[in-house]
């Protein structure tokens, strides 16, 4: 693939295009759409908007704009949160939108390398930024998180998170350091946020989630000892829930987190019906 098949000029474009344009971070959204076509845009897209290409095919391409300016009002549209789009868009276009927005900053976090200051430049055949000087190059980074859904019997441990203004209980999640298993990572973190020791750690589902840029690997694990005790810089509230009476959880169709309480509650009704 040559350069301009990842970072395109505007002489590049053609009218079968769809973008999906970011301003300060933010996504720009009319009516609860989140793709643009270039009728809409060519008269306010300029040689200094970044375009980065996401997805080809034969007859059109899905483009990332960085937009210098807010156009838009000129668009009769809002800016809204990449958080705020998972309640009214579908999971595709969310997973697209979410890789728009990790490449941009991955883009505007690398335009000069970090040993020696000098501007980076597109490599020809890759998707990475390239320092002439010490011939270093730069991926798209992704951080492993580990999400985990502990059981007890028929019960599940459910936490609210500290750091969020959330309505909303959810499973236990943690980044993975340098030199752990994601298994291992579970024992610790569960340890650490709510002082509890699990075991029969299985593995069932990922998810990209790019908040700001992670991948999410999904374990079911079963509750081995202790009593407990929210770590408080992290958890505001954890308790077990039985599978009949739980609080407002995140959706399946949008989380692996909705996907771990989902496979739970069907193995212990299947359990139950056997």
């Amino acid at each position: 693939m040559s350069q301009q098949a990842h970072f395109l000029s505007i002489e590049q474009l053609s009218a079968s295009d769809s973008f999906i344009l970011f301003y300060s971070s933010q996504i720009l959204v009319r009516d609860q759409h989140i793709l643009w076509n270039l009728d809409q845009l060519s008269k306010h897209l300029t040689d200094s908007a970044d375009l980065i290409l996401l997805e080809r095919t034969d007859e059109s391409s899905v483009i990332a704009v960085s937009l210098e300016e807010d156009i838009s009002e000129h668009l009769q549209a809002e800016l809204n949160s990449l958080r705020s789009i998972l309640f009214f868009t579908d999971q595709e276009k969310f997973l697209l939108a979410g890789r728009a927005s990790q490449l941009i900053e991955w883009y505007k976090s690398h335009r000069f390398c970090g040993t020696c200051g000098t501007e980076t430049t597109h490599h020809r055949n890759e998707r990475t930024l390239v320092c002439d000087a010490c011939l270093l190059h730069f991926f798209p980074r992704i951080s492993p998180c580990v999400i985990m859904l502990i059981t007890k019997g028929d019960q599940m441990l459910l936490a609210k998170s500290a750091r969020f203004n959330a309505n909303f209980y959810s499973c236990l999640a943690g980044f993975i350091e340098i030199g752990e298993t994601p298994e291992q990572t579970v024992h610790r973190e569960v340890m650490e946020e709510v002082n509890v020791k699990v075991k029969n750690i299985r593995y069932i589902s990922s998810q990209s989630w790019p908040f700001p840029s992670q991948l999410m690997l999904g374990f079911l694990a079963e509750y081995e000892s202790g009593e407990i005790i929210p770590e408080p810089t992290e958890i505001a509230d954890a308790k077990w829930y039985d599978i009949d009476s739980l609080p407002n959880v995140p959706s399946e169709k949008i989380s692996v987190a909705g996907k771990l309480i989902r496979t739970f509650i069907d193995e212990v009704k299947k359990t139950q019906t056997d």
